[in-house]
């Protein structure tokens, strides 16, 4: 591990905050070609700029140069370009970093609230908190859906999916530790619940994508994607441990055995994008995220399973640049892709090598 800990701090987060940072318009790069290190997006998107806050605040933790200017530049974004009247956040913006797309979406809301949580655990202000609150008042009081959860967004859209509201479990428990409100970690309990209730398939130990308004799974049998499941085995745990609980729900061992049983790809060990829950393939690809979440969910079992992490370990290092860029994915013929490495991926890297090195050293 401690090599991949050694390609974070040395070579992916210096490099992002060299190449991937728009300094002089005060904006981040949406990805960086394997060759050039030059972005071709004309757009720039809001989990991006909330991605990037994160991912750059775990840097400043580790004294990275140039990190705490790059989490004030996109704080800077979210209060001066992001941030609307109604208290929500915009989607998407052109190049002068102006609205071009003024939706709401759920998906990057959770990640503006992670962005504020994580900044405040190196820039420790009150109006961290102040946004904070008011984002979850936002989410609150103009998402929430009749039929349980949230909506996926306003204009409000079809298939309802679970990821929104798991990436919402991990902001609102990020908060409950940055902010110590009751609220954040009580709504975090609640998204639990409906995981219980609606997400998790307990008939074939699944967790289902996408959802009719009333929450019910739009097809049988449904796409389940392994990286998904890896993410809520981690915050299963981390919600235990913040709650005062000890044991680990049965359902994130039923996620873990159908993982173990299904989502691995013979040969290279990497995980696959989706297996249906019937435990047939969909697609042989493996993206780069996936190997990422599966390192968090093998720290978790050293004891039970102590080979999980090494090889965990071992596929995530085969899309690994020496320069600090990535492979995106893995193609079905085993071929590594070339296509430009998004910045959105970094969130995942940092967070699980961080997650890794945190827990076992």
């Amino acid at each position: 591990m401690h090599d991949l800990w050694s390609w974070l701090t040395g070579a992916a987060w210096p490099l992002w905050l060299s190449h991937g940072v728009d300094w002089r318009a005060g904006a981040f790069h949406e990805s960086l070609d394997l060759e050039g290190r030059h972005c071709s997006a004309e757009f720039r998107r809001l989990r991006v700029v909330a991605r990037q806050v994160y991912s750059f605040s775990l840097a400043q933790r580790q004294g990275i140069s140039r990190a705490d200017e790059a989490v004030e530049l996109g704080l800077r974004f979210l209060r001066d370009h992001a941030a609307r009247p109604d208290g929500g956040y915009a989607w998407r913006f052109g190049l002068d970093n102006r609205v071009i797309d003024d939706r709401r979406d759920l998906y990057d809301h959770a990640f503006v609230l992670l962005a504020l949580s994580t900044a405040a655990t190196v820039q420790p202000r009150a109006e961290l908190r102040e946004a904070a609150l008011a984002l979850d008042d936002f989410i609150e009081h103009h998402l929430t859906h009749a039929e349980g959860g949230y909506l996926e967004g306003l204009p409000p859209h079809l298939p309802r999916r679970q990821n929104p509201h798991m990436h919402l479990l991990e902001a609102r428990l990020a908060a409950a530790a940055s902010f110590g409100d009751e609220r954040f970690l009580d709504a975090a309990a609640r998204l639990v619940a409906l995981f219980r209730a609606r997400f998790f398939q307990a008939g074939s130990g699944t967790l289902a994508e996408f959802f009719s308004d009333d929450l019910h799974p739009l097809e049988e049998p449904h796409p389940a994607e392994p990286g998904h499941a890896c993410e809520w085995i981690w915050l299963l745990d981390l919600h235990a441990r913040l709650a005062g609980a000890h044991a680990a729900p049965e359902e994130a061992a039923a996620l873990q055995d159908f993982v173990d049983a299904h989502g691995r790809a013979n040969g290279t060990g990497a995980l696959f994008d989706v297996v249906g829950s019937d435990g047939v393939v969909w697609g042989r690809g493996a993206r780069l995220w996936p190997q990422a979440e599966r390192l968090k969910s093998a720290a978790l079992r050293l004891d039970t399973a102590p080979d999980d992490l090494a090889e965990a370990a071992r596929v995530l290092r085969g899309y690994l640049r020496p320069d600090g860029l990535w492979h995106e994915r893995r193609l079905p013929d085993g071929r590594l892709s070339t296509e430009p490495a998004p910045a959105s991926s970094l969130y995942h890297l940092s967070c699980a090598i961080t997650e890794v090195r945190d827990r076992c050293g």
